[in-house]
């Protein structure tokens, strides 16, 4: 009877210890089930928090803008010194091509006295700076071949030296294309990102992201008035271009004239008062003279963010134009809007 009931007995244990993992498994399923259940009661987001996201991300797309801005007028800056060295050596193998000639009509006239120098046959070659290197040609040639020869040796050591710094400039062009490639990357990545939050906004909450100052646009007379208190005719040209940009729609890395990104309206301003400023806003900021806030003057370039990633033009009464995001056109806003980060006057 003994060893009837212990297989009994441990059988029995076997099904309270079954019995406690079913229920710790139930349990355990219960609260997953209850966790998923709060996960999916989560609230949305309100409009609030997807505007301060979306606000985060413009923010973050114009810093990616303005490093995709410097690289491409860097990339600019490396093609046409490529162009122009490619014209350059296109003129010079002209004019080696002249002093080639011109070896030919020495070749020419001493083979009709009596027979070709077997070192100017050498020069006329398909292969001519081999000759270069040795000294018994000059030595042999008279006057008006040593200065022919001298030609095409300062051609030939002049065109390599282009080639040379060419080559560079078609290797600087390509990392600088790669790098506008990942700036590229990384500005429209943010932008969809900002798009795919909005899109969970009504039309009005939309609105008000890319509207939240005054929605009376300035007339004729704030634009006058603005532009009499400027401190020189081209800081009032430039502001006077600006009220007239009013309106336009925001583009990363456009200069205008029909569309603008931060800089780029800047840059078009003060083109249009015929200064020529650097195209991002951390070279902007260095274009001129600091001036204090206190100090400003319409005209003024008014930067924001601690990585000078956003500028505006300052035309009076703590307002400035700017061209915010691709949620809102160029427009008057406060200066207060962003946290200020320092201002210059264009001299």
């Amino acid at each position: 009877m003994g060893a009837h009931r212990r297989p009994r007995q441990r059988a029995t244990g076997g099904g309270r210890a079954r019995t406690a993992a079913t229920i710790t498994l139930a349990g355990a399923a219960t609260a997953t089930g209850l966790g998923g259940g709060r996960g999916h009661a989560d609230p949305q987001p309100t409009a609030a928090q997807v505007r301060a996201k979306v606000d985060k991300l413009y923010q973050e797309a114009e810093v990616a803008t303005e490093k995709y801005n410097g690289a491409k007028e860097k990339a600019d800056a490396a093609e046409q010194r490529l162009e122009d060295l490619r014209d350059e050596a296109a003129r010079k193998e002209d004019r080696l091509n002249s002093a080639r000639q011109a070896l030919g009509s020495v070749a020419a006239a001493q083979y009709r006295s009596g027979g070709l120098d077997p070192a100017l046959q050498l020069a006329l070659s398909s292969d001519p700076d081999r000759y270069l290197d040795g000294a018994a040609f000059a030595e042999r040639a008279g006057s008006r071949q040593q200065a022919e020869v001298g030609r095409v040796r300062k051609e030939l050591r002049e065109i390599e030296q282009l080639r040379g710094a060419a080559r560079v400039e078609v290797s600087s062009l390509k990392s600088r294309r790669a790098e506008l490639k990942r700036h590229r990357e990384t500005v429209t990545g943010k932008l969809e990102k900002a798009r795919r939050l909005l899109s969970r906004l009504t039309t009005e909450e939309r609105a008000d992201v890319g509207d939240r100052a005054s929605r009376s646009a300035p007339g004729p007379r704030e634009s006058l008035s603005a532009s009499a208190q400027a401190p020189n005719s081209r800081a009032a040209t430039a502001v006077a271009y600006a009220y007239q940009k009013l309106g336009s729609p925001y583009v990363w890395g456009a200069t205008g004239p029909n569309a603008f990104d931060c800089s780029g309206l800047t840059q078009a301003a003060y083109r249009a008062a015929g200064v020529s400023l650097p195209r991002t806003t951390y070279a902007q900021i260095d274009a001129g003279r600091r001036v204090p806030r206190s100090e400003l003057l319409p005209g003024d370039l008014v930067f924001f963010y601690s990585g000078i990633s956003h500028v505006g033009i300052y035309v009076g009464n703590g307002q400035m134009v700017h061209a915010p995001n691709p949620s809102a056109p160029v427009r008057v806003a406060p200066v207060d809007e962003m946290p200020f980060a320092g201002a210059t006057r264009v001299v």
